[in-house]
């Protein structure tokens, strides 16, 4: 590793939605301004063909096989020295395989820091066939078909996760898990948690998994950490109605760390765009800053 090793370093995690629709938004000028040193993206939502560049940026990319959904990119500035994606390195973990696909998760070891990134995007649910009532949803009924299918992504990756964690550490890196995990896993990071308890994303099931892959052993909510246990920062907005105006919204994107990198984040930023009209997406980028690699071990 060369001296950049131990510089300080930021990490951007946005689910663009639809990255054709966000550069006509303004993408690339923020991604330019920012300036992160890595970034990740969730929902391409298109052919490897229309990606695109970015410039200043190597991209490590995998689109998936859903047309017109999901796909997941890591930018870095130099080319990564390594890249595992779902096709290239099938999970290990049984339940993972019908998703292996779909796009949804890309791993890379940057070239110029011992560190291992890795960007998700975890399937939305719904809600239990138990909680479903015919017209007070939005979307039709489905017998818990989507949340099942979220359930058993969980299960499965909780097991995938901690064997990927443990094998960046055992290669000397330290290992980050961002991207949007389509989960808010306390009461700080929904405004109206009460009504929420019924919704998907934070019903106690999905904040029990949450919880469960945490652990001053395993991995670490940077966010929270740097942020402290108090309202936000807010991640996510409806498109519809006063929701991003009077900011009502939920945290379901993520920096987890292990315990080594989490003790170097030093700060935390939400580039929140100033009005509805400027909005790149229903996300807002999550940005962390990471300090120095200081006594030279990983742990």
């Amino acid at each position: 590793m060369g001296p950049a090793a131990t510089d300080s370093f930021a990490v951007a995690t946005f689910n663009v939605n639809g990255i054709r629709a966000a550069r006509r938004r303004g993408f690339d000028n923020w991604l330019g301004t920012r300036a992160a040193d890595v970034v990740a993206l969730q929902e391409l939502r298109c052919p490897a063909s229309e990606v695109g560049t970015f410039p200043g940026y190597s991209a490590a990319v995998d689109v998936g096989s859903v047309a017109g959904r999901n796909g997941v990119a890591v930018l870095t500035r130099e080319p990564a020295a390594a890249v595992r994606t779902w096709v290239s390195h099938p999970p290990k973990a049984r339940g993972l395989a019908e998703f292996a696909t779909h796009g949804r998760y890309i791993e890379v070891d940057l070239a110029d820091r011992p560190v291992t990134v890795a960007c998700l995007y975890l399937p939305k649910g719904g809600l239990p066939a138990h909680r479903q009532r015919p017209g007070s949803m939005r979307e039709q009924p489905d017998g818990g078909a989507k949340y099942e299918r979220k359930q058993r992504f969980l299960a499965a990756f909780a097991r995938e996760v901690d064997r990927n964690r443990r094998a960046a550490l055992r290669a000397g890196r330290e290992f980050l898990l961002v991207g949007d995990i389509n989960i808010a896993h306390t009461q700080h990071d929904v405004t109206n948690w009460r009504a929420a308890r019924s919704m998907d994303g934070f019903l106690p099931e999905d904040r029990e998994w949450f919880s469960s892959i945490l652990g001053t052993r395993r991995l670490v909510d940077v966010v929270r950490q740097v942020h402290g246990e108090q309202p936000g920062p807010l991640t996510w907005w409806s498109w519809a109605g006063q929701s991003f105006a009077k900011d009502v919204g939920w945290r379901v994107d993520h920096q987890l760390a292990t315990p080594g990198l989490a003790r170097r984040a030093t700060d935390v930023d939400v580039d929140k765009e100033p009005v509805p009209e400027e909005r790149l997406s229903d996300h807002a980028p999550l940005v962390v800053t990471y300090g120095p690699h200081v006594d030279g071990h990983v742990r």
